[in-house]
């Protein structure tokens, strides 16, 4: 467990008749960036909810940091921040005033020097004394991470962070999620955009109908379809492909 951020064993879940989570089963390194893959309505913001303590487990085990979700919430909250599908932002304050807040509100020493070295990081001195309703989405979006890393979280919990946004707010993103891995925070992020995934993942997990069905590196994942056909070069098959075989073969069962 030493190395294991997250341990996920038979976690169920339903919402009065819907069987939403069947039994999921997966881990997550320290320091690494998992990916959990699903269509909609897969559940995985489900998942997400319950490792953040936000919504109760009808059976199975979950830790986070070493902790169990349901016996140990406070110390699974004080090792992780959540960043959800919608920046949590408050729209009449400026960028630097929102950082202020969350740093007060945790009870953190010299709030503005914190607020100072996260708007440098997430290159938004700039726009620091605007109000954050005249900000772009992508820099509401690096706000909101950069709200997330506010008491220095050793996991972060990005929960579909690039919807919506145009393709360089993504990739500005990414960099972001890369640098966070880099420093050891580990990240825990789910997606619809399979580009994102294979850019970004150490490991790969893929969510439908409630289970797990595929997971491993990109490699491994890679090595659950048909070589691809030779003709004058080899085409590798991209997780898209990968994504869309593993979820046929599974309704074909």
């Amino acid at each position: 467990m030493q190395n294991k951020s997250i341990q996920v064993i038979g976690l169920q879940k339903s919402y009065k008749q819907l069987h939403v989570l069947k039994g999921v089963d997966f881990e997550v390194e320290k320091g690494s960036i998992f990916a959990l893959l699903g269509s909609n309505g897969a559940g995985k913001t489900t998942v997400v909810k319950i490792l953040a303590t936000l919504l109760q487990k009808d059976s199975g085990t979950a830790t986070v940091n070493g902790f169990d979700v349901a016996t140990n919430p406070d110390h699974v909250r004080q090792a992780i921040s959540l960043t959800g599908q919608f920046a949590s932002v408050d729209e009449i304050l400026t960028g630097r005033e929102n950082l202020i807040m969350i740093a007060k509100l945790r009870y953190l020493h010299n709030p503005r020097q914190i607020a100072e070295d996260l708007l440098q990081r997430f290159g938004l001195t700039d726009a620091a004394d605007r109000r954050v309703s005249t900000y772009s989405g992508g820099m509401r979006r690096r706000l909101d991470i950069a709200l997330s890393l506010v008491g220095k979280p050793q996991i972060i919990f990005l929960d579909e962070p690039t919807t919506g946004l145009d393709p360089e707010a993504r990739i500005e993103v990414w960099k972001i999620v890369k640098e966070l891995s880099d420093g050891g925070t580990t990240v825990f992020l789910t997606t619809q955009y399979l580009e994102e995934a294979e850019q970004l993942a150490d490991r790969i997990a893929i969510l439908h109908e409630g289970r797990i069905i595929a997971s491993g590196t990109l490699s491994d994942l890679k090595k659950l379809i048909p070589s691809a056909k030779v003709e004058y070069v080899e085409k590798q098959p991209t997780l898209e492909d990968i994504f869309l075989a593993v979820i046929g073969k599974k309704e074909a069962n």
